[in-house]
């Protein structure tokens, strides 16, 4: 595996490349990371990962500076897969020389729900690096999980509109034994956190359940949901029944006819901000 620090590098390793495969990370790697690099080996050929915590997305109170960077072990990790031909891990200053102010806008009605209103900024933060890292890979295929079910939304939205000549793949949420969806933030969980981290998967398997019973009205279904969080000390952001096609809210008729539906939460565990998502067929 080639592990590069600049985009001169990186383009040189890439030139004459047609089919390469991308898939973009913070770092930090865990089975979920590594699962994507493995469905990009099968869409693409030589597939390209990147490292690069991202500043653009961070909110001035966020967890920047403490997010983890672990550089060594995730080269250890990528070498013994053997699934990877280059690692792009660029400094912040090779990523925005200069301040960076050209930003992808996020569309109203997508950008700016769930995690765009809890957290202002960050979609354009996500949307303006993938952008700059697609420019340097230029790749024929990215990949990317359903954890982040709305930044997978944006990312495909994002190409589509710009015409990107980029297939994005979506892979499943990989989870611990527990049900917890793996995140390079669980270690910062407690051990009595790390317990009780799986019950939010399972609220959201709880509202699935009703659903899939007859239940029709979504605003009663979040109020269970965050009540049941609350109750066991989670800060909740928000629990939230959308359409799956567009993350708008379903009516009732909709749901009658079966739309396909996904239910997405964010909640605090202690300092931990967690998040899921649980796609739902009627």
């Amino acid at each position: 595996m080639k592990v590069v620090h600049t985009i001169e590098e990186l383009r040189d390793q890439l030139r004459g490349q047609l089919r390469a495969s991308f898939v973009p990370t913070m770092g930090n790697l865990h089975e979920g990371h590594l699962s994507l690099m493995r469905l990009a080996r099968q869409h693409g050929d030589p597939v390209v990962a990147s490292i690069f915590v991202n500043p653009l997305q961070f909110g001035p109170n966020e967890d920047f500076d403490k997010y983890p960077r672990t550089l060594e072990s995730d080269i250890a990790k990528l070498e013994e897969r053997r699934d990877v031909y280059v690692l792009f891990a660029p400094s912040v200053r090779e990523m925005y020389p200069e301040p960076q102010s050209y930003r992808v806008q996020t569309p109203e009605g997508l950008g700016n729900i769930l995690e765009g209103e809890y957290r202002p900024g960050f979609f354009e933060g996500v949307t303006t690096v993938v952008l700059k890292l697609f420019s340097c890979v230029q790749p024929k295929v990215a990949v990317f999980g359903k954890k982040d079910y709305q930044q997978l939304m944006i990312v495909r939205s994002m190409c589509r509109q710009f015409q990107l000549p980029v297939t994005i793949y979506a892979h499943e949420t990989v989870r611990e034994s527990s049900g917890l969806a793996m995140s390079s933030r669980n270690r910062f969980l407690t051990e009595a956190e790390q317990a009780e981290a799986p019950v939010l998967y399972a609220t959201l398997n709880q509202v699935k359940d009703k659903l899939q019973a007859g239940a029709t009205d979504p605003l009663e279904l979040e109020g269970f949901a965050k009540k049941m969080l609350a109750d066991r000390g989670w800060q909740v952001d928000y629990v939230s029944v959308r359409k799956q096609m567009d993350l708008h809210v379903p009516t009732v008729a909709e749901i009658r006819n079966k739309e396909p539906l996904v239910v997405l939460a964010a909640a605090k565990l202690g300092n931990t901000r967690l998040i899921d998502n649980l796609e739902i067929m009627l």
